[in-house]
């Protein structure tokens, strides 16, 4: 049984996603009919989603209510030994939330894991981008007006409202998701294994964000927690580990990187 403690701090001083992450949605008056024009009869044109979309294009929509707090029970593990409790092949189909009440969230999240843009005159690089900290990932989302996602934003894009253990269900697939390589150096030095979004079309979460889990490890942003303890790796990457929604990685500063931790970008919705 895996019993998975919240990541928010209440006592906290510091930013919590609940602080910035939610907007009221703006209204679009319709237009004046003309005079003559009949009364009952509905107005043409896009309707107001269409004109004020909440998330920009290369960014999804995530709204619904989230559990902090959540117990998934494993029905059977992949490994043996010390790592034995490490990847579960499934989990019970009923996760039960412990929170005594769930959490109302409305945010945009980037659909893709950050891909650099191409430099004028070089070839297209589609893969995501590796080798950043916590500092230059959010320095990044900054000068895009955009920010790191929080955990608790991340968890909820992976899991959506069932609480899923994975974002594609409740049984592990390496063939879905890119996880569970083991041909990983050449030479002394990490083979670099990523692929682009493109190739893993079912790796898809609820909301419809992509690469959750696996490909790059994702930094986020800690709820509650302030520096020099505000880094947390989400999803894992191409190796053999834990790669769920609820997984996490905070053993490491904000000016960690390694050839597998990128990062992808979270904004307030509209």
């Amino acid at each position: 049984m895996c019993r998975f403690e919240p990541v928010s701090e209440l006592g906290a001083t510091t930013e919590t996603a609940s602080e910035l992450c939610f907007t009221p949605l703006v209204s679009i008056k319709p237009a004046k009919q003309d005079a003559g024009a009949d009364a009952g009869s509905e107005l043409e044109g896009p309707d107001g989603q269409e004109l004020n979309p909440s998330c920009p294009p290369e960014m999804v929509l995530v709204e619904g209510d989230y559990c902090p707090k959540v117990k998934q029970t494993c029905k059977r593990y992949l490994d043996t030994g010390f790592l034995s409790h490490h990847r579960c092949a499934e989990f019970d189909e009923h996760p039960e939330c412990l929170s005594s009440e769930k959490q109302f969230m409305r945010f945009c999240i980037d659909r893709d894991e950050y891909v650099a843009p191409t430099p004028p005159g070089e070839k297209p690089d589609d893969l995501p981008i590796v080798d950043q900290s916590w500092v230059m990932g959010r320095e990044i989302c900054s000068n895009l007006g955009k920010r790191l996602c929080f955990e608790s934003e991340w968890e909820f894009a992976c899991e959506g409202e069932q609480m899923l253990p994975y974002p594609y269900g409740f049984k592990r697939n390496s063939k879905i998701c890119n996880f569970d390589q083991t041909d990983l150096e050449y030479k002394g030095k990490l083979r670099d294994l990523r692929k682009p979004a493109e190739d893993l079309p079912e790796c898809t979460s609820p909301f419809g964000v992509r690469n959750m889990v696996g490909n790059v490890d994702e930094w986020t942003h800690r709820d509650g927690r302030q520096h020099p303890w505000r880094a947390a790796l989400r999803g894992g990457w191409w190796l053999a580990g834990r790669n769920n929604c609820r997984a996490a990685t905070t053993g490491h500063d904000e000016y960690y990187h390694g050839a597998q931790t990128g990062f992808r970008c979270c904004a307030a919705a509209r």
